[in-house]
């Protein structure tokens, strides 16, 4: 069974349908609507600051979500695919973005809609990436435009993919 942990007075609220991996752990000030899955070593630690999480997201093995005391906090959108081993520290990621496996996106920056951040990218403090673009290095800068269509359908795919997958282990 995941870890859920109530700290500083604050229990995480977890949506309906949710798949929680056995040593996922999500701590404190957390809420994620419904349809998520929270994968294998998954951490989501809302002690310092809150992390919201939308609906049908899913955050893959590894990764890690936090934020700086008092200053940043995490904010998901709706269908957002979240990588294997990826750092997300006090970011806005918008709905229908995929951050890609190993990437770092730091405090204040926001991922906009249908965006995509390439496998080991580093986005910077404070980097706004537009809507259906890709970002992609250390640091991050825009490699290519994708149209709204084409990121819904990949990011989409993923996030179906992952509901489906999250559904044998019911």
């Amino acid at each position: 069974m995941a870890i859920i942990k109530s700290v500083r007075g604050f229990t995480p609220k977890i949506g309906k349908d949710c798949f929680l991996a056995d040593n996922a752990v999500i701590v404190g000030d957390t809420t994620m609507g419904d349809g998520c899955s929270i994968w294998f070593g998954a951490i989501l630690r809302g002690d310092v600051n809150t992390i919201t999480i939308g609906n049908h997201v899913n955050i893959q093995d590894g990764a890690v979500l936090h934020t700086l005391y008092q200053k940043s906090v995490v904010e998901i959108g709706d269908y957002v695919s979240v990588g294997h081993n990826v750092t997300i520290h006090g970011a806005k990621i918008c709905d229908y973005a995929l951050i890609g496996m190993g990437a770092t996106v730091l405090d204040g920056a926001v991922v906009g809609e249908g965006a995509i951040v390439a496998a080991n990218a580093l986005v910077l403090s404070n980097t706004k990436i537009p809507a259906g673009t890709i970002w992609a290095g250390v640091p991050a800068k825009q490699v290519k435009e994708v149209s709204p269509e084409q990121a819904k359908e990949i990011n989409q795919k993923i996030a179906h993919n992952y509901a489906m997958y999250a559904s044998w282990y019911k």
